[in-house]
């Protein structure tokens, strides 16, 4: 990759680690290693310790796509993929951005530098990968409710005569359990229903006492 001695971008070394517990420095050590040999300068580390991989919403990463914003950042490295990405639509879009703003992308361990012949390859093929999953899961929806379907549930919100039913089995001192086996509806639903009935008949009458004052 092309070293970044002519430029006042910076080269952000980015690590995360699951729990507090966890220590970032053997990744760090490992960034350090590598801006060092490729010899990247105006190097900022940024560290998310204590933040799950099943979740984008860090602070750090959140710093990471400000900077990649302002257009101060020429290239970002990871020791592995999963340091940074929840999933392989995460991934795609961070690429993306990361594209938009001229970043090289680089995971040391997974030997991938996306700014080469050989990753936008590998990038185009993960993007297809993406594809195929979005439409499997499409697929499986759209089966899934036909299959409900043909087993005669209700899909969708309950209609307002259920809300009604509920209700006025509730007013009778009826529990949670005969309500379900009385209509053939779910604790769920029993409680959404109840709840937004609660939620209205409070805000009726908080509207009232002002109209009174």
């Amino acid at each position: 990759m092309e070293k970044n001695k002519k430029t006042n971008k910076q080269a952000i070394l980015y690590a995360r680690c699951s729990t507090e517990l966890q220590q970032p420095e053997v990744q760090l050590e490992a960034l350090r290693d590598y801006a060092h040999h490729v010899e990247l300068n105006n190097t900022v580390e940024i560290v998310d310790q204590g933040y799950s991989g099943g979740t984008d919403i860090r602070p750090g990463l959140a710093e990471l796509q400000k900077l990649v914003r302002r257009n101060v950042v020429s290239v970002v490295c990871v020791v592995r993929l999963d340091r940074m990405f929840r999933s392989l639509k995460h991934l795609l879009d961070m690429m993306i951005l990361f594209d938009d703003h001229n970043v090289k992308f680089i995971s040391i361990e997974d030997n991938i530098d996306f700014s080469t012949a050989i990753g936008k390859l590998q990038f185009q093929l993960l993007a297809s990968f993406a594809e195929f999953e979005r439409a499997l899961i499409r697929e499986r929806t759209i089966a899934g409710l036909a299959y409900a379907k043909s087993q005669g549930k209700t899909l969708g919100r309950p209609p307002l005569k259920l809300d009604q039913e509920i209700l006025r089995l509730r007013e009778q001192g009826m529990s949670y359990r005969k309500i379900e086996e009385q209509l053939g509806c779910s604790n769920t639903v029993i409680k959404r229903v109840l709840k937004g009935a609660a939620k209205s008949f409070s805000e009726k009458h908080t509207s009232e006492g002002n109209d009174n004052k």
